[in-house]
């Protein structure tokens, strides 16, 4: 087990390096081709004369080509300098790690939200198919996936946050502790929870059901094992698969909705600090950011891969890589 974990992590390392590789080249293409001027943007809008602007674009190498400029970042990325920020100066691995731990955090809380809500209510309604219950629990799971995180996160605002004022409508609580900063980013979680619980109910109730008409749930019940055994150690074990299967997506759509909710509760986040750049065309910031998310990415499927084998131990590493 050791060995081939270690051997399966070796092989993902290495298919890193030509992925994000190949994500940076598009990224920087992509950018370059967007409508605008990057020197106009670095001036901040002012009206600057021709020398200097001439200064400004020999400074951050836009009088080079397209290739050339890649080239640069690229051998000063290799050593962890990613470029300094165009509008604020900071360099961008400082702009990128001061951001990533509150998106990372609300990432993570809304995560548990899902999880914890969306696996017993996809089991409850499996278990009972076709009652009120199942009918009330997918007819809310269509209507919170219908909704986008941004709006839930308004009606969350306004109800839970001005009206019933249970929890706080601004800031993010970091300097208080674990507990005030959970209350704080708790209607955000929630917002980014609704919009992606739907996936998860749908799953698990689909997987529960057919684990239900298996020969082997039948054979548990004429032998007299009780029906909470049945439900928690086979069913619900064996139904976990398909859901962990999906936990990779999940994660990134969350960690993807999460820039829309920042935006909505004006939460210094990596999201907000995307959309940011790219409205003031930083490119050095809009590059650092997006492989940080590229390898939250990676990193994410590597751990649901890892959880295939905790869940299911007939699954093997060199199966699970392929």
């Amino acid at each position: 087990m050791n060995h081939s974990l270690t051997r399966y992590l070796a092989l993902r390392l290495f298919a890193t390096i030509p992925l994000l590789l190949v994500i940076s080249i598009l990224v920087f293409v992509l950018v370059h081709l967007a409508p605008g001027d990057a020197a106009s943007a670095l001036s901040g809008g002012r009206a600057i004369s021709q020398e200097a602007m001439d200064a400004l674009r020999a400074k951050y190498h836009l009088d080079e080509p397209m290739v050339m400029q890649y080239v640069l970042w690229l051998g000063d990325a290799v050593t962890g300098d990613f470029g300094t920020s165009v509008q604020t100066r900071q360099p961008v691995a400082t702009a990128v790690l001061d951001r990533a731990p509150l998106s990372l955090w609300l990432t993570f809380y809304a995560t548990v939200i899902v999880l914890g809500a969306g696996v017993p209510l996809g089991l409850a309604a499996a278990l009972r198919r076709g009652s009120r219950m199942d009918r009330s629990v997918v007819t809310l799971s269509v209507f919170g996936v219908s909704t986008p995180a941004f709006v839930s996160g308004l009606f969350l605002l306004y109800y839970l946050g001005f009206v019933a004022g249970l929890f706080p409508v601004f800031g993010t609580g970091r300097d208080g502790g674990f507990l005030i900063q959970a209350w704080h980013l708790t209607l955000p979680a929630l917002a980014l929870a609704l919009a992606v619980m739907a996936i998860v109910v749908k799953i698990t109730r689909a997987a529960v059901i057919e684990e239900m008409e298996k020969d082997y749930v039948a054979f548990a019940r004429a032998r007299g094992v009780p029906e909470r055994r049945i439900v928690l150690s086979y069913l619900l074990r064996n139904a976990l698969v398909p859901v962990v299967t999906a936990a990779s997506v999940i994660v990134v759509a969350t960690m993807a909705g999460a820039i829309y909710v920042e935006i909505t509760f004006a939460l210094p986040g990596l999201g907000s600090l995307l959309v940011d750049a790219v409205r003031q065309r930083d490119i050095p910031v809009i590059q650092g950011a997006t492989l940080f998310f590229s390898l939250f990415v990676i990193v994410v499927n590597v751990l649901t891969d890892i959880l295939y084998v905790v869940i299911d131990p007939r699954i093997q590493f060199g199966k699970a890589a392929r």
